[in-house]
């Protein structure tokens, strides 16, 4: 199958040698990988933002990343690159005039109304990720690209609940989850230093809606243990944070300062021993559509204690790869800490049937082939000759 990936602001280049990359970026990267590794035919079309990069590159993995025209040659943010978009289409429609590709996949909603655009007179099926909703000023055009789109990608049961109240129809659905990388994220390997107590970890922001207030107010019930929260202002490029500030001011007045470990922004390629140094990850986010911190925690064999919120819910089975908690309830989490931690044999089961769900569901492998379906759905053509053979292994 020939597939041209459209990833107008997320540039995925360095992706697979950059060991610090996260989000869209990394997604699109293993994604084409992966699919690469099953016999498709990979070409990956972002928005030129350096006048030093050549038109096309090809990556070790095997695919090819074409730079076109749309804006001037530098970075944009988000809201600055929309202007361009008419001239990215065009570009895309100049491309795909002589090099038809059979289905063409576009991540976040810029790069799908470029591609519903340039795809409108050609029957090009069209595969739309939206990598999250942005609303607001974006919900119409995120909406015209879900009505135009052939297929929608949800990572979650959750996602295409919201989906469809953007007005997506359901049969245009397809639930494929992110994926995580096995060889970096395993139990297998060096873990950060510890003190001499239980560990509880947390990645992720700090505003309040990512419910570390709630962490700390369960960590005041929890004995002899010590709470790390990775996230927030960079460590190299200290700056003044308010939710920084109200969280120390959180923790001194409830006494647990001195338990609490604030790393600020860690980088990604430290965030696997990092997991491999908790007794358990939480994740008390208020509200996740989809969450890869307790998919690469589950990977490296740590129990996650998670809302029941969004995608959380969907990631960790209650009861077997980790436990449910109600959001903000600080109560609530303390109780399911202290049951988890004072049971060292609970934590192993769940270990073990965490490492297993992330290599059983969300390797990259899987994902792919997933994808591959969702794509035939969509009128791709179906897999072929080594396309069956690799997906068959």
């Amino acid at each position: 199958m020939k597939i041209a990936m459209v990833s107008l602001q997320a540039n995925p280049l360095t992706a697979l040698r950059d060991r610090d990359v996260t989000g869209q970026r990394l997604h699109v990267a293993k994604l084409s990988e992966a699919l690469h590794r099953q016999g498709h035919d990979l070409t990956i079309y972002t928005r030129r933002a350096d006048a030093r990069l050549p038109e096309r590159m090809r990556i070790d993995s095997g695919f090819e990343v074409v730079h076109v025209p749309g804006g001037p040659a530098r970075q944009l943010d988000q809201d600055d690159v929309i202007p361009h978009v008419g001239e990215f289409a065009r570009s895309l429609q100049e491309h795909w005039a002589g090099d038809v590709p059979d289905l063409v996949h576009a991540h976040h909603w810029t790069s799908g109304f470029a591609a519903v655009v340039s795809a409108r007179h050609s029957g090009i099926p069209v595969v739309q990720s939206y990598h999250s909703l942005r609303g607001g000023d974006s919900a119409a055009r995120e909406r015209v690209v879900g009505r135009e789109a052939t297929c929608v990608i949800a990572t979650s049961g959750h996602e295409a609940d919201e989906l469809a109240g953007l007005g997506v129809r359901r049969s245009k659905i397809s639930t494929v989850p992110w994926g995580v990388d096995l060889r970096t994220f395993m139990p297998n390997g060096p873990t950060a230093p510890r003190k001499g107590m239980s560990r509880i970890l947390t990645v992720g922001g700090l505003a309040p809606h990512d419910g570390v207030d709630d962490l700390i107010g369960a960590l005041a019930a929890v004995g002899w243990t010590e709470l790390v929260v990775a996230g927030g202002p960079s460590r190299s490029r200290p700056a003044p944070d308010a939710n920084l500030r109200r969280l120390r001011e959180l923790a001194d007045r409830l006494g647990v300062a001195h338990r609490v470990t604030f790393l600020g922004r860690v980088p990604h390629a430290e965030i696997p021993p990092l997991l491999r140094s908790a007794d358990v990850v939480v994740c008390p986010q208020w509200h996740e559509p989809f969450g890869i911190v307790p998919i690469e925690a589950m990977a490296c064999g740590v129990p996650v204690v998670a809302t029941a919120v969004g995608g959380l819910a969907e990631t960790v089975v209650h009861g077997v790869t980790g436990v449910h908690v109600p959001p903000r309830e600080p109560a609530a989490l303390a109780r399911a800490l202290r049951t988890l931690l004072a049971n060292d044999v609970r934590r192993q089961e769940m270990s073990f049937a965490a490492e297993d769900r992330a290599r059983v569901r969300y390797d990259w492998q899987r994902i792919a082939l997933e994808m591959s379906r969702a794509y035939q759905r969509a009128g791709a053509p179906a897999a072929a000759g080594k396309e069956v053979i690799a997906a068959a292994r």
